[in-house]
């Protein structure tokens, strides 16, 4: 059975970087997209990043110039790097991965922006 795990997440300081690992069990390119959201208490999850299979990567205006999807992924793993984090980023981060048939989701990941 094909399982994400995302890691990485913790408590950073506004300004400060934090990176995000999301651990496939098959090799990424297997998705036809994968993607990193997010959702903070009392909100929606919203989309953060999506990468696809063709290697299109797109952000949402909030994160765009702070976060980045790296072009070079491991065989097996995608990761989201994050600068310049405000407050506002705190939220547990799930990836996101569409096989066509079905799309899977891992347990999520806490990260904390605060002073």
């Amino acid at each position: 059975q094909v399982q994400l795990v995302e890691s990485g997440g913790g408590l950073v300081q506004p300004g400060g970087s934090l990176g995000l690992s999301c651990a496939a069990s098959t090799n990424i390119f297997n998705f036809k997209s994968m993607t990193w959201h997010r959702q903070s208490p009392g909100k929606q999850r919203e989309l953060v990043a999506i990468v696809t299979a063709g290697g299109a990567i797109n952000y949402a205006d909030s994160v765009k110039g702070r976060f980045t999807i790296p072009k070079e992924n491991a065989k097996n793993t995608m990761y989201l790097q994050m600068k310049n984090l405000i407050v506002e980023d705190t939220a547990v981060y799930y990836c996101n991965g569409n096989l066509g048939s079905r799309a899977l989701w891992g347990q999520g990941t806490q990260v904390t922006v605060s002073s």
